[in-house]
């Protein structure tokens, strides 16, 4: 390429004078279908004058015909009324209904109140089991003291077990 990369910077033409598009939208008047719920624009449907006259627009010539032989809309799953009836479309901005959490809550045990059971929990986990096996040792004490209390369980367990 003999051409080294020089281009000469032609200014762009200033945009043509705009009117914010938004503010001068053209606005066309719809009307809503009695039956369907759809949006009719001009020059489409069919408006139904009744005896009391209530002025109807149908859509269709399908919708004027469901709703004289009395067909509820809600029955049929094209229309927005069967749509509305079964939440189906529109998420509402709330969206689900939230679960709440269960909160944790402690209670007292029978034998330890809550500011025991607090303390407990404080304890360094060596500490805790060093108690605990303290505590089993004096048990076991208490047990072989009192031989026949150990005998007397076993029977009181077989008598729950034995079920009709």
């Amino acid at each position: 390429s003999s051409h080294s990369g020089f281009r000469s910077k032609v200014p762009k033409p200033p945009k043509p004078f705009s009117l914010d598009c938004e503010a001068f939208k053209m606005v066309i008047k719809t009307d809503l279908c009695a039956y369907t719920e759809y949006r009719i624009y001009p020059g489409h449907g069919e408006k139904f004058i009744a005896k009391d006259a209530k002025v109807h627009f149908f859509i269709s010539a399908k919708a004027d015909a469901l709703f004289h032989q009395r067909i509820k809309p809600v029955k049929l799953r094209w229309t927005q009324a069967w749509r509305r009836m079964n939440k189906k479309g529109k998420v509402e901005e709330g969206g689900k209904k939230k679960t709440r959490k269960a909160q944790k809550f402690q209670k007292a045990i029978v034998g330890l109140s809550l500011d025991d059971l607090k303390k407990k929990k404080a304890q360094k986990p060596e500490l805790r089991q060093a108690r605990e096996a303290a505590a089993k040792e004096a048990k076991q004490r208490a047990t072989q003291k009192k031989p026949a209390a150990k005998v007397a369980a076993p029977k009181g367990k077989a008598d729950k077990g034995a079920k009709l």
